[in-house]
């Protein structure tokens, strides 16, 4: 099985809209390779060897290999552009990243204890304001994800950014910004059943 965070590229002389689509109706995916101190390359990657890597939520937010005609690169995935009617991976941005110098990368949000929290258990349902969030740090302190823990959520109450507990060296970047950006992530909100419930509740007590 090949490393899902290794993509193995070739190098294509011609850019713009014309080339692209050439290399489209070959199978393939054209991509660039940008930034780090180095002058842009253009890619060409197997169409079926990345729609393969692009299965698995981690490339998203990791520090991948980028080979170009045998020589291997540092990068991030900055961009994914598909066909919106049929299955297809229409081009890539890589933007390269040195492991000494800190990146801004999106990183997704993992929900868990929903059922098990204290307003789960009163019929209680999180909605989500968000699935991801921009976090700063260097390369190697990069989260695959970050955990959301719901178990003492209870019915009415948020949590929001300042909630997350992050690893350290991790920012989120909004957050620099000043408190006023401390945004909602998931509030526990009550269902249509447990406030049935309080009802009955209430109509027994008064009755």
């Amino acid at each position: 099985m090949s490393n899902v965070f290794e993509f193995v590229a070739e190098s294509r002389g011609c850019s713009g809209t014309t080339a692209a689509r050439g290399v489209r109706r070959q199978g393939k995916v054209p991509a660039v390779i940008y930034g780090g101190h180095a002058e842009p390359k253009m890619l060409v990657l197997s169409h079926n060897e990345v729609v393969k890597h692009l299965e698995h939520e981690a490339v998203y937010s990791h520090v991948l290999d980028v080979t170009v005609d045998g020589k291997t690169e540092k990068a991030i995935l900055k961009g994914v552009q598909r066909n919106p009617a049929k299955f297809q991976i229409l081009h890539l941005d890589f933007l390269r990243v040195s492991m000494s110098e800190e990146i801004k990368v999106h990183v997704p949000l993992h929900f868990i204890n929903e059922a098990t929290s204290v307003g789960g258990k009163k019929g209680g349902i999180a909605t989500h304001s968000m699935v991801d969030v921009e976090v700063t740090c260097l390369p190697g302190a990069l989260p695959e994800y970050l955990e959301v823990d719901l178990v003492k959520l209870d019915i009415g109450e948020t949590l929001h950014l300042s909630d997350l507990v992050l690893p350290v060296g991790v920012e989120i970047v909004v957050l620099q910004q000043g408190a006023e950006h401390n945004l909602p992530i998931v509030s526990m909100m009550a269902s249509k059943a447990s406030k049935e419930d309080s009802a009955d509740d209430a109509s027994k007590a008064a009755g």
